[in-house]
């Protein structure tokens, strides 16, 4: 196993208006990339060893809460899982592979990288509407934790970060 260090990177949230009235909504964007231990001990040497323990599956839960201030806006959970199974495939040169579970969704690529990018690289839309928060001014920031259990390749984590703020105006 690697050092067990990983961390939440760039956590960055973006706004498709800084004005919305009452009846209207405002999309928010939220981008942060896993990075760490777990993004490198996540390799195909390493499925191998973790399938041959019957270890077959890395379950990742994902939280965001918007804030203003103290007071939550909108609260978020969400479950990537990276699933490894037992390939014949002539075009993957391992015999263990991982397929990505992203928004309910299977994903199957032929790159370590990409595997690796759908499961650990986020982009969150967050929708919210005028009429579900107070008129003013409003500074919003995400807060965002990410944990997973211990596996083969990794401890049991818990890590932690928080966006920037962006300033939306709330109007009747």
């Amino acid at each position: 196993m690697a050092n067990t260090r990983s961390i939440i990177d760039d956590p960055f949230l973006s706004k498709s208006k800084g004005r919305v009235r009452l009846g209207d909504s405002v999309t928010l964007s939220l981008t942060f990339k896993i990075k760490g231990s777990i993004r490198e001990s996540f390799t195909p040497k390493n499925w191998e060893r973790a399938y041959n323990k019957h270890d077959n599956i890395l379950r990742m839960t994902i939280w965001v809460t918007l804030k203003s201030g103290r007071n939550t806006i909108v609260a978020l959970k969400f479950v990537r899982k990276a699933v490894l199974f037992w390939t014949r495939n002539p075009k993957i040169p391992y015999r263990i592979w991982a397929s990505v579970i992203k928004d309910d969704m299977p994903f199957h690529t032929l790159s370590v990288e990409e595997i690796q990018s759908m499961l650990f690289d986020v982009n969150k839309i967050i929708e919210l509407k005028g009429d579900e928060i107070k008129l003013g001014n409003r500074k919003l920031f995400a807060e965002i934790k990410v944990s997973w259990g211990t596996h083969q390749y990794t401890q049991s984590t818990i890590i932690s970060n928080k966006s920037n703020s962006v300033e939306i105006e709330f109007t009747e």
